[in-house]
Formats: C-alpha cells, sequence, structure tokens
C-alpha cells in the first residue's frame, strides 16, 4: 500500500484493552500516516480509565459516548457516524478501524465501497464477517509484547521479548500457500514473493505470518519443504529479489 496513505484511526475503547496502544500505533504507521487518531467510550465508568494514561502520550482524542441504553450500542454508532463524516471530508484515504466486534463489517464495507482502503485490527476471537469486510487484518496477540526476565549468555539478567504464535501451519495452510504460488506464477513456475504475500492477503486479509511465529513471510516460506526458493539480483543490484516455487 502507498507510504503516504493519510489514515484515520478509530478505536472502539469499550472493546479493545489498552496494553495494546504502543504496538497498535507502531503497527498503522507501516501502512500510512494516522493524521486522525480518536477512540470511542463513555468515560465516566471506571473500566476505561487505563486508557486515560494512554491517550496523551499517544495524541488519542477521546469522545464521550454516553450510553443511553443497555448495551454498547451507542459507542458503535458515535463510531460509525464519525467515519462518514470523516470520508465525506476527503480528509483521508485509508482507515484503521480497532474492535473485535462484528457490528464495525458493514462499515468496512462501506469505507472500501468508496474507494477508501481499510486496515481492521482486533483480538482473535473477532468474528470472521469484519475480518473478510477489511483489506487487511492484523490481530492485536501478535503485537503485545510479553516481557519476562530471562538470562544472557553471561548470566546477567536481560529482558526477553515473546510473541504470541496464534496458529499452527495447517495443511489448510500450506495448501492456500500452493494455490498463491501457482496464480502468480510464471511459465516456468517462478512467482516473485511479494506477488504471493499480496494474492493471500487478498484471498485471506487476517494471514500474517506473524500469526505462525514468523517476523516475515521469507522465513515462513524456507521453513516448509513444500516450496524451493531462489534470490535474483535487480537490475540496479541494490536488493535481491525474492522467488518461490511450488516443489
Amino acid at each position: 500500500m502507498m507510504q503516504d496513505t493519510k489514515i484515520a484511526v478509530l478505536i472502539d475503547g469499550d472493546n479493545i484493552p489498552s496494553k495494546y496502544i504502543t504496538e497498535m500505533m507502531e503497527e498503522i504507521t507501516k501502512y500510512g500516516t494516522p493524521t486522525i487518531k480518536r477512540i470511542y467510550g463513555d468515560w465516566t465508568k471506571p473500566y476505561l480509565n487505563k486508557w486515560k494514561n494512554v491517550l496523551l502520550e499517544n495524541a488519542i482524542t477521546p469522545i464521550q459516548q454516553y450510553g443511553y441504553t443497555t448495551g454498547k450500542n451507542a459507542t458503535d454508532s458515535a463510531m460509525i457516524i464519525d467515519a462518514m463524516d470523516i470520508l465525506y471530508s476527503e480528509k483521508v484515504n485509508g482507515f484503521c478501524l480497532v474492535s473485535s466486534d462484528s457490528d464495525f463489517t458493514k462499515l468496512a464495507t462501506r469505507l472500501r465501497e468508496a474507494a477508501m482502503v481499510v486496515y481492521g485490527m482486533g483480538e482473535k476471537k473477532t468474528p470472521n464477517p469484519f475480518i473478510v469486510a477489511c483489506d487487511k487484518f492484523i490481530y492485536l496477540e501478535i503485537l503485545a509484547s510479553d516481557d519476562e526476565d530471562d538470562l544472557d549468555d553471561k548470566g546477567k539478567k536481560g529482558i526477553k521479548a515473546k510473541k504470541a504464535n496464534l496458529y499452527n501451519i495447517t495443511p489448510k495452510v500450506i495448501k492456500l500457500l500452493q494455490n498463491s504460488v501457482d496464480d502468480a506464477a510464471d511459465d516456468d513456475g517462478w512467482a516473485f514473493l511479494g506477488d504471493v504475500g499480496s494474492l493471500i492477503i487478498k484471498k485471506q486479509p487476517n494471514f500474517d505470518s506473524r500469526n505462525f511465529g514468523f517476523a516475515k513471510l521469507t522465513p515462513l516460506f524456507k521453513s516448509l519443504p513444500q516450496f524451493k526458493m531462489e534470490q535474483r539480483d535487480q537490475t540496479n543490484g541494490r536488493f535481491k529479489l525474492i522467488y518461490v516455487k511450488n516443489k
């Protein structure tokens, strides 16, 4: 996606824990510039107190929405109305909807119909309809680091960051990878890995190599015996291109 994409970040404060905020905002900058950052909730409620501590340092604007009725529909409605106002303002060309709630499925679909790129973020419990309504969906569990004390080679205490592996590499995952390589391959069966990655995301928006414990797509493919890999020089010689082929 374009690095100059201006992104409106809208967070469902009733639905997302504040512990993800640092990694979440860092992740969003990979896809563009977050020019609008808002979080929605009833800030009179004590369960949102943890969010209050991190809003200022991340320049996120809290939007007050009282729960006039039982449930959280009031917060959802405020976020949806704001999203449409932002859409018609033409100030952004992308959205990041942060929620694990399927109520935003229709919003994501509507924004994409208006030629907006839509990123979704939520926990693993997020219903599939919302996931597939986004261009790309990132699970928050793979972003949050679990710091724990560990000993380094010299016996000194250090910090070891661990990331959650949400899934195992199943035959279904292998089939998705193989089919995507075939779909992107040239007549000799070789496919540029960048094209393969883009195609996989189109087929399955929540696919992410980090879900399986790999930081990038290249080491994920290298770990699988079903594929051959090859590095090729670019014409300018600055970078090597990675190609992959089904065995």
